[in-house]
């Protein structure tokens, strides 16, 4: 029995060496090492489940036997597609990926695909690579999903913006909860006039939206359509935003955005308009970015578990590229709320 995945020749297929000489199989690696074809797929592929004094020996009569996998084999890496690769958390990711990809040995290759039609590189290019699967940021389209499932490259959607059809792989986060969670501890405080500058409409914005209204119905404070905000996911966005939001004479208490960018943005318009955080403003963020940890006041803000979600989603796609059962292909990993300094009770005798 060989342990070929989908897409790959048959195990005893035979690769030529050239120059006359014999041909070598991995039937002939196997039985010359004393272990079974399976086990030399394995060594391969980079799988574990091998001692490493079995996987030198094997190593060592597929080097010097000068075995080469037949060329319509998947080379061993996970490639890592972003849409653009300027966003902060983009450092987050890889280091899952990282992870994952070192203990199972296999390599990395992070690639751009570019926005819009004018891509640096397409999903061509990653089918021509052959990657042992592909984990692809934010989304792909149909069309790239049906060259990956063509050429039996098994792919993972992490964190996706936009609702997906069933059965395709994704790990996601719990928007909706982080929302509510963001909502609820600004309610304890005290506060009841809570602006949120959210984003585009996306699947993930749209939910963090859910949660900030479902906090507000469940205290019983009445949503002012006035108080929600829907512009770019940027800190010049979220400033340009605020700025508006805390120029009414009716302004708000407290603000949450829907990623920390924005939020830095929102620290930018209170020091322009002379506002102190929390003293006159409280501020909650959506990802828990490295540097809010630094900005004065350190933010308060929902943590995305980004690096969580990108070992996930490579576990997800390695697995699913052996053929192995995966119990689900959807996963959401739970968010949690970071409280730091950027939240108050707000001042006595501000009209609420």
């Amino acid at each position: 029995m060989t342990d070929n995945r989908p897409g790959e020749p048959a195990a005893d297929e035979q690769n030529a060496r050239g120059g006359g000489i014999p041909s070598v199989t991995i039937a002939y690696i196997a039985e010359s090492a004393g272990v079974s074809i399976p086990t030399v797929s394995k060594v391969l592929n980079g799988r574990s489940g091998v001692s490493d004094q079995t996987r030198a020996r094997v190593e060592e009569l597929i080097n010097r036997h000068g075995y080469r996998r037949p060329s319509g084999s998947r080379n061993n890496i996970v490639e890592l597609v972003f849409r653009e690769l300027e966003n902060m958390w983009a450092v987050e990711i890889i280091r899952g990926v990282e992870q994952v990809a070192r203990k199972n040995r296999v390599g990395v290759m992070v690639s751009e695909f570019g926005l819009h039609d004018t891509p640096a590189m397409s999903i061509d290019d990653t089918v021509g690579r052959r990657p042992r699967c592909v984990l692809s940021v934010a989304q792909l389209s149909p069309s790239e999903r049906e060259k990956l499932k063509a050429k039996g490259i098994p792919y993972v959607v992490y964190d996706p913006i936009d609702e997906l059809p069933d059965g395709v792989p994704f790990v996601g986060a719990t928007n909706w909860r982080g929302g509510q969670a963001a909502t609820r501890h600004l309610l304890q405080l005290g506060h009841r006039r809570i602006a949120m500058i959210s984003g585009p409409d996306h699947t993930f914005c749209r939910a963090r939206v859910a949660g900030y209204l479902s906090a507000l119905a469940e205290a019983d404070v009445p949503a002012d359509p006035g108080l929600l905000v829907r512009t770019l996911l940027t800190r010049e966005d979220g400033c340009a935003a605020a700025h508006e939001l805390l120029s009414r004479p009716d302004r708000p208490t407290a603000i949450f955005t829907a990623n920390d960018l924005q939020a830095l943005g929102v620290y930018q318009a209170a020091r322009d308009l002379g506002l102190s955080i929390p003293g006159d403003l409280s501020v909650v963020g959506y990802d828990d970015l490295p540097v809010v940890a630094w900005v004065d006041p350190p933010l308060t803000t929902v943590h995305q578990p980004l690096t969580e979600m990108a070992v996930a989603a490579t576990e997800l796609a390695l697995a699913i590229g052996r053929g192995e059962s995966v119990p689900q292909v959807g996963l959401e990993i739970a968010t949690t709320l970071t409280v730091r300094e950027s939240t108050a009770p707000p001042r006595a005798g501000t009209r609420q």
